[in-house]
């Protein structure tokens, strides 16, 4: 078969790259190894629960997964999280709400912050403290950590930063990138210096009130269902695995010996991956992309009867930090975070594990996963009884690790890209983590391969 363009990898990225090229008139033929579509994103719904295994919400300050959830006629579904909207942070088998009016647990108001148990004294000092440190305006990278001890000490980065900033990217706060990850306190402290200062200025944007996530009452797999729709069946080749991608002129062979041809191809799969597919074309690029280092992660699914759970469960969940030591990264409490997704009288929760901090995690069963959550959660939440539903959801080498110099390396594997004809790239691995990230790539990325083509 001969198409325009040859899309390998069937997650948000591949179908958003996809469903522009489609929109644009463009054919193509989507490759993905799997028989499901949607990469990390899975949702279920068992015994009157829905469940997302994965990602379970769209960041509205990103709004491009919001957007396109509106053009494939999903904006009428779209749900906010219920209110109260607070978050807590574990410390010393406690559990502390992130004080109100911050960002990114940074202070924007001197009451919560003065009120909260989350900080000892002294630490409460070195972060305010922050308002007089000098900027750093040399434009080198650095970790997240580094930042965070720099401007706000140490107990800033230990209860804020490694679980928070750098746990919702299962990685290392010493290793992960600042500029890559988080180019808005970067950006700001280069231009105001202070970021409590900064952000203390800034206005409240006008969908606090509603909330900072969206979502879908049947979790996000109904936004990979609806893009599927609108693409065309004979398209979509789902459990197809490509072996090798070669250009002049552009091709991919399968697992199965087949080979597609095609004008050009997007390559949307993990990092690691691309670079195997690569490896027989271009050496350099292959190389670069397994410079990108994953993490794996699991979450487990547990239902309980309410009257077996103590907490009131007033918000989204809870982080741990590091020292905590629990065998868990987070909670997270879906049936209060969003509506409808538990019956009444129970309710839904997940825990998170692996990433950079336990790298072994995955090696366990599935029942000793429960073990550790239960062991991490009973004592916190005051449950009893033994879950009413129990499901693990693993996520081998899916987590990308954006670490300090990954800008850098992307520039220069853009660079190579560049000078190969008919290659475009793209993906979680490359340009940015979240499902809007990948949504907003990935359709930029088609509508290069479109230019090209008409060009070419």
């Amino acid at each position: 078969m001969g198409v325009d363009v040859i899309v390998v990898g069937g997650g948000i990225a591949g179908l958003s790259a996809a469903y522009e090229l489609h929109a644009r008139g463009l054919s193509f033929a989507l490759l993905e190894r799997t028989a499901r579509p949607g990469g990390v994103i899975v949702s279920e719904g068992v015994d009157g629960y829905t469940i997302d295994g994965g990602p379970d919400s769209l960041l509205v300050q990103k709004p491009e997964a919001i957007a396109l959830c509106r053009e494939i006629g999903l904006g009428n579904r779209l749900v906010t999280t219920k209110p109260p909207r607070l978050a807590f942070i574990q410390r010393a088998g406690r559990l502390h709400p992130l004080p109100a009016h911050s960002v990114l647990g940074i202070p924007t108001r001197i009451g919560p912050f003065i009120k909260t148990g989350l900080f000892t004294w002294a630490g409460k000092l070195r972060m305010a403290a922050e308002l007089f440190v000098p900027a750093r305006r040399d434009g080198a990278d650095e970790s997240i950590g580094s930042f965070m001890r720099r401007r706000f000490g140490e107990e800033a980065t230990t209860y804020l930063a490694e679980p928070l900033l750098a746990g919702i990217h299962a990685g290392d706060v010493d290793r992960l990138s600042i500029k890559a990850l988080f180019p808005r306190l970067v950006e700001t402290e280069r231009a105001q210096g202070s970021l409590i200062a900064a952000f203390s200025r800034t206005a409240p944007s006008a969908t606090a009130a509603d909330g900072a996530f969206r979502s879908l009452p049947g979790g996000l797999s109904e936004m990979v269902r609806a893009l599927v729709a609108r693409l065309p069946p004979d398209a979509l080749r789902f459990g197809t695995p490509a072996r090798r991608i070669l250009l002049e002129p552009p091709r991919v062979e399968t697992a199965s010996g087949e080979s597609l041809s095609a004008r050009a191809v997007i390559v949307t799969a993990p990092a690691y991956v691309a670079g195997d597919l690569l490896h027989d074309q271009d050496g350099g690029i292959s190389r670069m992309c397994h410079e990108v280092r994953y993490a794996s992660t699991a979450t487990i699914a547990l239902a309980f009867p309410r009257s077996a759970v103590k907490h009131p469960l007033n918000g989204s969940g809870f982080v741990v930090p590091r020292v905590e030591r629990t065998g868990i990264l987070a909670a997270s409490w879906l049936s209060s975070k969003w509506p409808h997704r538990a019956p009444d009288d129970r309710v839904l929760m997940r825990a998170f594990f692996g990433g950079a901090r336990d790298e072994h995690a995955l090696d366990q069963s599935d029942a000793q996963l429960e073990d550790v959550a239960l062991a991490a959660l009973r004592p916190l939440l005051g449950i009893s009884g033994e879950p009413i539903l129990s499901r693990v959801y693993r996520f081998n080498q899916a987590s990308p690790q954006h670490e300090v110099g990954h800008l850098a390396r992307i520039e220069s594997l853009d660079r190579r890209i560049e000078q190969t004809p008919g290659l475009f790239m793209t993906g979680s691995g490359l340009r940015g983590v979240g499902i809007p990230d990948c949504v907003a790539d990935a359709r930029a990325t088609a509508k290069k391969a479109c230019e090209w083509l008409r060009q070419n």
